[in-house]
């Protein structure tokens, strides 16, 4: 435990309950946990010391009822006014029935500035999310997102319900971390019961782990590319990536491996793994290729070199984290806090630039690098258990699981019977859409979109 203000460790998170908020730090080798009452339902706000905060404090205005006193922004994010209910999970909900009001968008002043706005609903099967764009020419001068579309009451389905029952519903905040989710929240609960899972279900959870890394850093390669004007690499990455997941349901039961990690374990053991194996040395054949193609491309350089820079000192400032943090040189990976990474040769990879193109070298090799840890797991799995009981009894539990976008973070109170009494998980994307805004500005419009691909925020990963 940590004080809430007399620190300079990294903000990781924020959230609340009633009466009282929470926070979770980086003190350099394990998470900080500070709590502080609220009351008047008003508590010391963190965002004029946390850029960070400001998201946080806001959501948990929206949800829980609390006011950040003296915070940075204090307008509605997730709720829009549409909401049946104020403050859902405040424990003493009033009903809504106001008219919803316009969003307020933050201003930019100054000769021939105009206005875009794109979203929520976009020209293709993709999230919901409103961007509010000031412009002077081509030139993006502030982006402000609004998120809070994908509202799906995550937290307060869990609580109430035991560390198993509600597993499904982190393996569905955001389905291209199911992997990352489920394990963050597996073993926020295992802390909590004071237990560990056995080694072959650590194993598995690597491999799963792992594998959703190698196919959504295949998908975003192609989709940085195909917004540079370079379909032919978005074409066969894509065909890869499917790949990929079409062997996935033989060994794993499913194609995402969606429900496969549970408190405690892993839901079933790996079966054939044939066509797997077969896929892995697909891709790793063609990754020689795919990476000559993308170095040399000119034109597709060009645009990739010099955009969208996050640099060094604001991924710092906001303890960003996964590709985009490693991109501008925090060389920060939650991997190293896990078994078995610690037996894989594993060490995190940097850039420097802070560009779309280094996010892009930085998946490049965090990709060949996860080819060679599977082949490392799947040829050395430990016989054993597949899973361990969790005991029924109160606990606190937190965790972090790196996931393609970053670490996600779990934080569980559990009761006296075992069940959850309190309940938070954090996207990696919380920090990452912050640097959106940041990277966009002096780049011209048509830039957006391939900014926008290469940090990959999720959209629904925030709105819980």
């Amino acid at each position: 435990m940590t004080g809430w203000r007399d620190h300079d460790l990294p903000l990781l998170a924020m959230w609340a309950e009633p009466g009282q908020a929470h926070a979770a730090f980086w003190d350099g080798a394990a998470v900080a946990l500070a709590r502080t009452p609220a009351p008047d339902n008003r508590f010391p706000t963190l965002s004029d010391k946390y850029p960070a905060a400001a998201w946080f404090e806001r959501a948990i205005h929206d949800l829980w009822g609390l006011e950040a006193a003296g915070g940075a922004d204090g307008r509605p994010w997730l709720d829009h006014g549409n909401w049946p209910i104020l403050n859902p999970m405040s424990g003493r909900p009033v009903r809504h029935g106001a008219i919803p009001a316009q969003p307020d968008f933050l201003g930019a002043a100054g000769e021939g500035v105009h206005q875009i706005a794109v979203g929520p609903v976009h020209a293709g099967i993709i999230e919901p999310g409103h961007f509010r764009f000031h412009v002077v020419g081509e030139t993006v001068v502030r982006l402000e997102v609004l998120l809070g579309y994908a509202h799906k009451g995550t937290l307060a389905l869990m609580l109430g319900k035991s560390p198993r029952a509600a597993a499904r519903f982190p393996a569905r905040l955001s389905g291209d971390s199911t992997v990352a989710h489920s394990w963050a929240f597996a073993l926020a609960a295992e802390n909590a019961a004071g237990i560990v899972a056995p080694p072959r279900a650590l194993a598995l959870r690597a491999a799963m782990g792992e594998l959703e890394r190698v196919a959504n850093h295949l998908n975003d390669w192609g989709a940085i590319c195909n917004d540079a004007a370079s379909p032919a690499i978005h074409a066969r990455t894509g065909l890869l990536r499917e790949i990929l997941l079409r062997a996935g349901p033989a060994p794993f039961g499913h194609r995402l491996m969606m429900d496969r990690i549970l408190p405690g374990g892993v839901a079933a053991d790996i079966e054939a793994i044939g066509g797997l194996v077969a896929a892995l040395d697909r891709i790793a054949a063609e990754l020689p290729a795919l990476e000559r193609i993308t170095a040399s491309h000119v034109t597709l350089q060009d645009r990739l070199l010099g955009t969208g820079i996050v640099t060094p000192a604001l991924a710092t400032l906001l303890h960003a984290g996964g590709v985009v943090g490693r991109a501008s040189g925090r060389a920060f990976d939650a991997r190293t806090l896990l078994a078995p990474y610690d037996e894989l040769d594993f060490a995190p990879v940097t850039r420097e630039a802070g560009d779309v193109a280094a996010r892009l070298e930085l998946r490049i090799a965090e990709l060949r690098d996860s080819l060679r840890m599977l082949r490392l797991i799947l040829a050395g799995l430990p016989d054993g258990p597949l899973s361990t009981a969790l005991p029924h009894g109160p606990g606190e539990g937190v965790a972090m699981v790196e996931g393609f976008r970053g670490e996600c973070f779990c934080w569980l109170r559990l009761d006296d019977g075992g069940l959850i009494q309190g309940a938070f998980q954090r996207d990696p994307s919380w920090l990452h859409w912050p640097l959106l805004e940041a990277a966009v500005q002096g780049n011209i419009v048509a830039d957006f979109p391939l900014i926008n691909k290469s940090i990959n925020a999720s959209y629904s990963g925030v709105d819980l």
